[in-house]
């Protein structure tokens, strides 16, 4: 079963709308076919005539159904170029990793998803996420979509087979794909998927580089095992920061997070901390747990040790601490992403992109910036 992928926030017409107009793309309601009537809209979506009425005006308005007075409203048979997309969204981590959901809002609030239909899949969430990412797959192709935005999977036994097999899957079915925040495989292949995401590197950089500034030599870097190219390209921010500034990474004092999310960090007394003035962490979710540990442990933030993130997520203010971290752009990302898909749809033989969006530092308690502006 597919679902509407809906905005948080919208007006209700708005999110009926959509709901109609994916029904109508997806193929529910073939060319010709008569709509339910507004009194059974209003029964089944529980909103109001007017709410009702104004959705149906938005699907005339834009070329998708007829109104016959006395009879009803009928899906109109469009030219083959002149029909909405109909997009699927594969994201496994979605609900898990924070950063994904304002992304999916980013791309349903685009200007050009007025013509087009965004949905996500339904798969047993009792299944392990390669095997929810397969299903969802292969919904997708059986349901013939436009194209599919698709955050490949990370941290999961064999994920790189999986995104593989995936990736492969949709190119067999000449199904267009756009990555969001990742690559799924570390090869370059010729003919893999556009890509758009956060300026990892850019990120970890200016992060970084703010340490610097405000007088940190000794910093280190945290991040996964086993994740995804985004881990790599923020090390590399963070050590060219340090090396243009004359600096050498702190490799051997870092401290290393478990294997998976799920997991705590594992502590032993191998890792100096007591030698580091800063920390720059591979994400927020780190940084605030690293946050907890050391308050925990009496190490005070930003006193003894200074923290900064990447990703700048909703409760990233709301620590015991508030972190200073870099904004991630998920709406410029995600409305790149749905015109990205657009302009593929339109020209399939474009070699492919990446679109890598600049990150933006926030500045708050935990880099210790008021610190020095007291001792100033």
């Amino acid at each position: 079963m597919l679902n509407a992928a809906r905005g948080a926030g919208k007006p209700k017409y708005r999110a009926l709308f959509e709901l109609l107009k994916a029904d109508i793309v997806s193929g529910r309601y073939n060319p010709g076919e008569k709509l339910p009537s507004e009194a059974a809209l209003v029964t089944r979506s529980g909103a109001s005539r007017i709410t009702v009425g104004r959705a149906i005006r938005e699907l005339q308005n834009l070329g998708l159904v007829d109104r016959v007075a006395g009879s009803g409203t009928y899906v109109r048979t469009l030219a083959p170029d002149a029909r909405p997309h109909l997009f699927g969204l594969l994201i496994p981590d979605l609900g898990e990793t924070e950063i994904f959901e304002p992304i999916c809002r980013g791309i349903a609030n685009a200007p050009e998803s007025t013509e087009h239909a965004l949905l996500w899949g339904h798969c047993d969430p009792k299944a392990e996420k390669g095997l929810q990412a397969w299903d969802l797959c292969r919904q997708y192709i059986a349901k013939k979509v436009s194209g599919v935005f698709f955050a490949p999977l990370e941290y999961e036994p064999d994920a790189e087979k999986t995104n593989r097999r995936i990736l492969q899957a949709f190119r067999h079915a000449k199904i267009p794909l756009v990555l969001l925040d990742r690559r799924g495989t570390e090869a370059p292949d010729r003919g893999r998927p556009d890509l758009v995401g956060i300026n990892n590197r850019q990120a970890a950089y200016i992060g970084t580089k703010h340490l610097i500034d405000l007088g940190c030599r000794h910093i280190g870097f945290i991040g996964y095992h086993g994740a995804a190219t985004t881990i790599g390209e923020r090390l590399s921010g963070y050590t060219d920061a340090l090396r243009t500034h004359g600096l050498k990474p702190v490799v051997d004092s870092s401290v290393e997070a478990a294997t998976s999310r799920s997991d705590a960090f594992h502590w032993s007394g191998r890792h100096r901390i007591h030698s580091l003035e800063a920390l720059v962490c591979i994400n927020d979710r780190i940084a605030g747990q690293l946050m907890h540990l050391f308050l925990q442990r009496k190490i005070r933030v930003p006193e003894d040790i200074r923290l900064i993130g990447i990703d700048d997520v909703s409760y990233a203010s709301l620590l015991p601490v508030p972190l200073t971290t870099v904004h991630q752009p998920t709406q410029a990302i995600g409305e790149a992403a749905l015109a990205i898909m657009v302009d593929r749809i339109r020209n399939p033989k474009l070699p492919p992109r990446e679109v890598l969006l600049d990150g933006e530092l926030v500045v708050r308690v935990s880099c210790g910036a008021n610190l020095d502006l007291r001792n100033n």
